[in-house]
């Protein structure tokens, strides 16, 4: 692989975004902010850049440094990631933002190994950080270059059968510009060797791509064989006042969507079954939503209520939905709100 043919595409080609210091910056001497290098990585997984930049704008409007991040409650911090999902990101970025200011004096540790110590911080995030604001020279493989180096090298098993060859295989080619090389493979796969298409003549890798001499480079990666998801099914009961104000309530501490808010709910059961609602009165049906985690999918049946006593319910609040954007609702729970009418 010719990496040198890489940063030069990259010095010329590279995607402007807000919290990467490009190639011309770094020529300048300008050095990558770690802080926005991490936040970006964490906000960067199992979500699109486009989705995270307006999310990496107001983070960064809110809490410009760590320390002001740091000392942010979390329920802020959930509120503004709201939408974003994997909500347990959320929580680690806290607390990672804690301990580099409780235990770190601010400054995050400048080798992975280091780095995979603080909460949240694994091996790609670790090795992402280190090699663009440090240079270590350590391999970068998310799943664009998964898709990048299969075809680079013909693979013909899926890529999670041989992630650690070519782990192994990157790590020969990291030049002395570790970061850009790293940023460089990352734009590759994501502006023009992309899963449903390859432009192998605008692309710096083209003369050692095996994928290139066949008639689909897009075959590859091999795909695995789907494992099919369970799914879970439970009711979603949202219940609103005279003033139109709708009950909220947190979820718990830990598992799924901890710490977020939610309408209440029943529990969520491999088979359906009758709701169990949550107080007496006349509930109204709105029919049924559908939301695929990671893990299973999740289908919900929805009602409604208007309630006359109000003041008789706990372990909650009255939100009026005109100020939804203050709660942390995850995208889950916006669509129940959506599916009774009510946001």
């Amino acid at each position: 692989m010719d990496s040198a043919a890489v940063l030069r595409w990259y010095d010329r080609y590279a995607r402007d975004l807000a919290w990467r210091t490009g190639p011309a910056e770094r020529a300048r001497g300008d050095a990558p902010d770690p802080y926005r290098v991490w936040l970006s990585e964490v906000m960067l997984q199992q979500t699109t850049v486009a989705t995270v930049g307006r999310y990496f704008a107001r983070f960064t409007s809110l809490w410009p440094t760590v320390f002001d991040l740091a000392a942010a409650p979390l329920d802020a911090v959930l509120v503004e990631w709201a939408g974003l999902g994997y909500y347990a990101r959320a929580r680690n970025l806290h607390a990672c933002a804690v301990a580099v200011v409780e235990h770190h004096d601010g400054v995050f540790p400048k080798t992975s190994n280091a780095l995979q110590a603080l909460p949240g911080i694994g091996a790609y995030t670790s090795a992402a950080i280190a090699a663009i604001c440090h240079d270590e020279p350590i391999a970068v493989l998310d799943g664009n270059l998964d898709r990048v180096l299969a075809r680079y090298y013909r693979l013909d098993v899926p890529v999670r059968e041989a992630k650690e060859t070519l782990r192994a295989a990157l790590q020969t080619v990291i030049p002395a510009r570790a970061g850009d090389f790293a940023q460089a493979m990352m734009d590759i796969g994501a502006t023009i060797c992309t899963p449903r298409k390859a432009l192998c003549t605008s692309c710096p890798l083209r003369s050692g791509c095996l994928a290139r001499t066949t008639e689909n480079p897009t075959l590859f990666p091999i795909k695995a064989q789907k494992t099919e998801r369970p799914t879970r099914y439970g009711h979603a009961f949202v219940m609103f006042d005279g003033d139109g104000d709708i009950f909220l309530e947190t979820r718990p501490d830990k598992g799924l969507l901890a710490k977020m808010t939610q309408t209440p709910t029943s529990e969520w059961t491999a088979r359906p079954s009758d709701p169990r609602f949550p107080c007496p009165g006349y509930w109204q049906p709105h029919g049924r939503i559908v939301h695929v985690f990671t893990h299973f999918r999740l289908e919900l049946e929805v009602w409604s209520i208007k309630l006359v006593d109000a003041a008789a319910l706990e372990h909650g609040w009255w939100a009026d939905p005109r100020a939804f954007g203050r709660e942390a609702l995850p995208t889950l729970f916006r669509k129940v709100l959506a599916q009774s009418g009510l946001a």
